[in-house]
């Protein structure tokens, strides 16, 4: 009843002027997109649009600048020098709240390109590694093309779809994107200690990918009954699964179970996360919706900046005018967890650069975009200490942050920021 064709004939649907959308992270369905970019002659001002995705973006090459432009709700490494180039743009958009700009015809969507696993003896596929914006992108696209990949996990929750959904498919059999994350730094175990140190018994846990998260779960072991509400999660927490340290039983939202809208990681991950039920993938609109957050008592909301000056605004997307990420989840988790009963928002970042640039400064550089305003933001950690700027005036968040900056920077910060204020 239902059979697979080529990638090459199942984008031959895509016309001219037309908008797509990409499942995000280690689900974008690269043979696809290599067939779509290989009509470039024949395609233009087609527009492409996503949040971070994993592997080659090739219609992404400014050559194709006539025929591709790259829209990016959330701007990943294999797209950031489109900006640049002339052959991206960039949409500021909280992740709860990309569903909308489908599910409202703000963006009207053409076709949806996706992968997901084979389908079960009743016809139903799992989006696997990634649910986020994509469910609402299908359901108000016009026609659905998907990599139905024999080695994609089936992952239980809201992502599952029928065979009947899907216009055309293309079968492939080979292995999801892996990410692996380099061991902690001696910085990222300090900090770790500081975070683990704010995490009580039966906390309800967000983090995202890379050391600092790694850090801040190595240290977990000994804690109890923690949950996992997060946007996304990689192989840091199996662990702790597996000790029972994490299983949810004192959640608000979804008690028992780890709900999350994307993973990436290794080839355990995604083994373990295959037919597992502890593990609920949701649409990004519901697991970062801010009241869903906030119903998970003590709820821990762990997310990283580029920069914070001493007034507490956080830069999380851009250095200085280059857009350098996107808006993300931070400021849904932050207000979320800010609301919940004993809930802790914090930012946790390295006190300088690699190159040895102080990252709290007297003012945010020309162009930065706020992420978290100073308004939303509560603890800010370094390894140098925690900073918690809630309730506090201005000048004592000027004392609390210097305290927590590089020795070397902490005084000259707030010598300019002073000097400046006062004139």
């Amino acid at each position: 009843m239902y059979k697979s064709i080529s990638a090459e004939e199942a984008v031959k649907v895509i016309k001219s002027n037309d908008r797509i959308y990409v499942q995000a992270a280690a689900a974008a369905p690269t043979e696809l997109l290599i067939a779509m970019t290989a009509r470039h002659e024949e395609l233009r001002n087609v527009e492409v649009c996503h949040l971070h995705t994993e592997g080659p973006a090739p219609y992404a090459d400014p050559i194709y600048k006539d025929s591709f432009h790259v829209n990016s709700f959330f701007i990943g490494a294999n797209v950031r020098h489109t900006l640049k180039a002339g052959n991206g743009s960039y949409t500021p958009v909280f992740l709860s709240e990309v569903p909308l700009l489908f599910k409202r015809n703000i963006l009207p969507v053409d076709v949806a390109l996706i992968q997901v696993s084979t389908p079960d003896r009743h016809g139903y596929c799992s989006l696997g590694v990634s649910v986020e914006a994509s469910l609402a992108a299908i359901a108000n696209a016009k026609h659905v093309i998907a990599l139905i990949n024999y080695q994609m996990p089936r992952v239980h929750g809201e992502g599952i779809i029928h065979i009947s959904e899907l216009n055309t498919f293309v079968e492939v059999n080979r292995p999801i994107p892996e990410g692996h994350m380099e061991p902690p730094t001696e910085i990222e175990n300090k900090i770790g200690d500081f975070i683990a140190g704010l995490i009580e018994d039966r906390s309800t846990l967000q983090m995202g990918i890379g050391s600092i998260p790694n850090a801040v779960l190595s240290r977990l072991g000994n804690h109890k009954d923690l949950g996992l509400h997060t946007e996304m999660f990689s192989d840091g927490v199996i662990d702790l699964i597996l000790k029972d340290v994490i299983n949810g039983n004192y959640k608000g939202v979804g008690p028992g179970r780890a709900l999350t809208t994307f993973l990436m990681g290794s080839k355990r991950l995604y083994d373990y996360v295959d037919d597992n039920p502890f593990v609920e993938m949701r649409s990004c609109d519901y697991v970062n919706d801010v009241s869903n957050i906030s119903k998970n008592p003590r709820m821990v909301a762990i997310n990283s900046a580029i920069q914070v000056d001493l007034s507490g605004q956080v830069c999380a997307d851009s250095i200085g005018t280059r857009m350098y990420s996107g808006v993300g989840g931070q400021m849904d988790f932050i207000r979320g967890a800010s609301l919940s009963e004993g809930g802790k928002a914090i930012i946790a970042i390295p006190s300088t650069t690699a190159k040895g640039i102080s990252r709290i400064v007297p003012f945010l550089n020309t162009g930065a975009g706020v992420v978290t305003t100073r308004a939303h933001v509560h603890y800010i950690v370094t390894e140098y200490g925690v900073a918690n700027l809630f309730g506090k005036t201005i000048k004592q968040r000027v004392n609390a942050l210097a305290k927590i900056a590089h020795p070397d920077h902490s005084e000259a910060i707030v010598k300019e920021y002073f000097d400046t204020t006062r004139n």
